[in-house]
Protein backbone atom coordinates (compact mmCIF):
# COMPACT_ATOMS: atom_id res chain seq x y z
CA UNK A 1 0.00 0.00 0.00
CA UNK A 2 1.33 3.43 -0.93
CA UNK A 3 1.84 5.66 2.06
CA UNK A 4 -0.53 8.63 2.25
CA UNK A 5 0.92 12.16 2.32
CA UNK A 6 1.14 13.95 5.67
CA UNK A 7 -2.01 15.88 6.71
CA UNK A 8 -1.25 18.08 9.71
CA UNK A 9 -4.91 18.71 10.60
CA UNK A 10 -5.71 14.98 10.65
CA UNK A 11 -2.52 14.18 12.55
CA UNK A 12 -3.42 16.67 15.25
CA UNK A 13 -7.02 15.45 15.54
CA UNK A 14 -5.95 11.80 15.71
CA UNK A 15 -3.25 12.51 18.27
CA UNK A 16 -5.47 14.76 20.43
CA UNK A 17 -8.77 12.87 20.18
CA UNK A 18 -8.20 9.23 19.18
CA UNK A 19 -4.87 8.17 20.65
CA UNK A 20 -4.26 10.84 23.27
CA UNK A 21 -2.33 9.36 26.21
CA UNK A 22 -2.15 5.95 24.46
CA UNK A 23 1.27 4.44 25.08
CA UNK A 24 0.88 0.99 23.59
CA UNK A 25 -1.19 -0.99 21.11
CA UNK A 26 -3.89 -1.90 23.65
CA UNK A 27 -4.40 1.72 24.68
CA UNK A 28 -4.41 2.83 21.04
CA UNK A 29 -7.09 0.23 20.25
CA UNK A 30 -9.29 1.47 23.10
CA UNK A 31 -8.71 5.08 22.04
CA UNK A 32 -9.61 4.38 18.42
CA UNK A 33 -12.64 2.31 19.43
CA UNK A 34 -13.99 5.11 21.62
CA UNK A 35 -13.24 7.77 19.00
CA UNK A 36 -15.08 5.86 16.27
CA UNK A 37 -17.99 4.75 18.46
CA UNK A 38 -18.63 8.38 19.47
CA UNK A 39 -18.36 9.79 15.94
CA UNK A 40 -19.87 7.23 13.59
CA UNK A 41 -23.60 7.86 13.17
CA UNK A 42 -25.17 4.39 12.94
CA UNK A 43 -26.73 3.00 10.89
CA UNK A 44 -25.05 4.16 7.69
CA UNK A 45 -24.56 2.81 4.19
CA UNK A 46 -21.07 1.91 3.03
CA UNK A 47 -19.30 0.55 -0.02
CA UNK A 48 -16.51 -2.03 0.00
CA UNK A 49 -13.32 -0.38 -1.28
CA UNK A 50 -10.92 -3.29 -0.71
CA UNK A 51 -11.35 -7.04 -0.74
CA UNK A 52 -9.86 -9.07 2.10
CA UNK A 53 -9.38 -12.83 2.25
CA UNK A 54 -10.92 -12.81 5.74
CA UNK A 55 -14.09 -11.00 4.68
CA UNK A 56 -16.96 -12.04 2.41
CA UNK A 57 -17.34 -8.52 0.98
CA UNK A 58 -16.58 -8.00 -2.70
CA UNK A 59 -15.25 -4.78 -4.17
CA UNK A 60 -18.12 -2.35 -4.71
CA UNK A 61 -20.59 -4.24 -2.49
CA UNK A 62 -22.96 -1.96 -0.57
CA UNK A 63 -23.80 -2.76 3.03
CA UNK A 64 -25.52 -1.18 6.01
CA UNK A 65 -23.24 -0.65 9.00
CA UNK A 66 -25.26 -1.01 12.19
CA UNK A 67 -22.66 -0.52 14.92
CA UNK A 68 -19.20 -1.23 16.22
CA UNK A 69 -18.22 -4.83 16.85
CA UNK A 70 -17.73 -5.69 20.54
CA UNK A 71 -14.66 -3.94 21.94
CA UNK A 72 -12.93 -7.24 22.75
CA UNK A 73 -12.97 -8.06 19.00
CA UNK A 74 -11.16 -4.83 18.10
CA UNK A 75 -7.72 -5.40 19.62
CA UNK A 76 -5.92 -5.58 16.25
CA UNK A 77 -8.21 -3.65 13.92
CA UNK A 78 -11.41 -1.67 14.06
CA UNK A 79 -14.38 -3.85 13.13
CA UNK A 80 -17.93 -2.73 12.43
CA UNK A 81 -21.10 -4.78 12.30
CA UNK A 82 -23.11 -5.33 9.14
CA UNK A 83 -26.13 -7.56 8.55
CA UNK A 84 -25.44 -10.52 6.27
CA UNK A 85 -27.93 -13.32 5.71
CA UNK A 86 -30.00 -12.08 8.63
CA UNK A 87 -27.23 -12.10 11.23
CA UNK A 88 -24.59 -9.61 12.37
CA UNK A 89 -21.11 -9.97 10.93
CA UNK A 90 -18.00 -8.02 11.89
CA UNK A 91 -15.93 -6.63 9.00
CA UNK A 92 -12.89 -4.32 9.01
CA UNK A 93 -13.74 -0.64 8.79
CA UNK A 94 -10.65 -0.37 6.59
CA UNK A 95 -12.65 -2.16 3.87
CA UNK A 96 -15.44 0.39 3.82
CA UNK A 97 -16.14 3.93 2.76
CA UNK A 98 -19.33 5.71 3.74
CA UNK A 99 -22.07 6.48 1.22
CA UNK A 100 -23.80 9.85 1.72
CA UNK A 101 -22.85 9.90 5.41
CA UNK A 102 -22.84 12.95 7.69
CA UNK A 103 -19.68 15.01 8.00
CA UNK A 104 -18.60 13.59 11.36
CA UNK A 105 -18.96 9.98 10.17
CA UNK A 106 -17.07 10.76 6.97
CA UNK A 107 -14.28 12.46 8.91
CA UNK A 108 -13.95 9.59 11.41
CA UNK A 109 -13.79 6.95 8.65
CA UNK A 110 -11.27 9.12 6.82
CA UNK A 111 -9.15 9.50 9.97
CA UNK A 112 -9.00 5.71 10.41
CA UNK A 113 -8.09 5.17 6.74
CA UNK A 114 -5.47 7.92 6.95
CA UNK A 115 -3.86 6.47 10.08
CA UNK A 116 -3.61 3.04 8.46
CA UNK A 117 -2.42 4.61 5.21
CA UNK A 118 0.46 6.25 7.07
CA UNK A 119 1.70 2.79 8.04
CA UNK A 120 0.28 2.55 11.56
CA UNK A 121 -1.40 -0.56 12.92
CA UNK A 122 -2.81 -1.90 16.15
CA UNK A 123 -0.91 -4.61 18.01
Amino acid sequence: MERLPHDEEREERIHNEAIVDAYGPEEQAIGWYTYLEERLCFPFRARCIAERITSPLRLGAKVEVVGMAPVNECDHEMLVLIQLAGRPLAVPLAQLDGIAVDEETNQAIGDWHYWLGRGHELG
